[in-house]
């Protein structure tokens, strides 16, 4: 439900009210009881969506944490302990040599027609 803020034209009461959007403005004031009330217009609650997901971090309960936890403690030593392997020293050379040097040699000649 929003909250909406509201001031008074007489006294120059304010306050803040929690409404349903379908609601009709108040229009009486509390404190001096005279019908001069009005709605301010407002900016509203800023919201911010940053990071990998607010929702993760914010509103999960402490029993989907440790669930989170162990679900990636799991993972982690199933792909080798998350820990990165040194990269090996010299002429290091990727597994299968280069493409160019995987192809034969074409022979010059004549070619059998299949």
């Amino acid at each position: 439900m929003p909250t909406y803020d509201y001031r008074c034209e007489s006294c120059g009461h304010e306050l803040e009210v929690f409404q349903r959007i379908s609601e009709s403005p108040k229009r009486k004031c509390p404190r001096c009881k005279k019908s001069k009330l009005k709605r301010k217009i407002g900016g509203g609650a800023g919201f911010l969506f940053k990071g990998s997901g607010f929702y993760l971090t914010d509103y999960r309960s402490d029993s989907y944490k440790k669930g989170a936890e162990a679900d990636k403690k799991v993972d982690s030593d199933a792909k080798g302990g998350g820990e990165a392997k040194p990269a090996p020293k010299g002429d290091a050379k990727p597994p299968g040599g280069s493409p160019e040097k995987a192809r034969a040699p074409r022979k010059k000649g004549k070619e059998s027609a299949a």
